[in-house]
């Protein structure tokens, strides 16, 4: 019971931090830039923010994005934090699937519990790697557009990346130490037994 429960953990907080990975990936606010005081840059309309696909000017009624288009100009902090939110999202759909294959009450077929137990480790290992990419890139992606720019605070894109990064690392964790093992995955399997006297008879393997 313990194991099944920390299974579900595991499951809700990795699918919830991808969840996360993926509007961090997708939206622009990563980091606030001015070059004066956050009062002087609304009052200048120079407040702006930074992110992986466009850089942005936020004024008094005004939301304006410049995109990012030119691959070859672009520096290459970018290009790379790029293609680790990119993988971190792809990777996350395998590793949804397998975890939902392997939720209790998902049943394929007759299949042992080891079979289980070897989709939910990949998937725990899938969960972890997509955790690292993040993490990685929503670390380096502030570090190195401070050098370019004077950053005065972070965006809420850049949180969303943490705590879905976080997130990850806990439920990936959770599935690969705490689900249980092999035999865990194979528990509570009734059926009924075709050799005994009365065909309604039930049997219980593996309590």
């Amino acid at each position: 019971m313990v194991a099944t429960c920390l299974q579900l953990v595991g499951f809700v907080t990795s699918f919830v931090g991808w969840i996360g990975i993926l509007v961090a990936t997708s939206t622009n606010d990563w980091v606030v830039t001015c070059g004066y005081t956050i009062t002087t840059c609304r009052k200048m309309d120079e407040l702006g923010s930074k992110g992986l696909w466009a850089d942005c000017v936020m004024a008094t009624g005004l939301y304006h994005c410049k995109p990012l288009v030119d691959i070859l100009i672009l520096p290459g902090y970018v290009q790379a934090c790029r293609a680790l939110m990119i993988a971190a999202s792809v990777l996350g759909l395998p590793a949804i699937f397998l975890l939902l294959t392997v939720l209790p009450c998902i049943r394929m077929g007759h299949e042992p519990g080891s079979a289980k137990y070897r989709r939910s480790q990949l998937a725990g290992i899938l969960v972890i790697l997509l955790a690292l990419c993040a993490l990685v890139a929503t670390i380096w992606f502030p570090v190195c557009a401070h050098r370019e720019t004077m950053i005065m605070s972070f965006g809420y894109s850049l949180y969303t990346g943490w705590i879905g990064a976080t997130l990850c690392l806990f439920g990936g964790c959770v599935i690969m130490c705490c689900s249980g093992d092999a035999q865990s995955f194979g528990e509570n399997r009734f059926y009924y037994s075709s050799g005994s006297s009365s065909p309604t008879h039930a049997k219980s393997a593996h309590v």
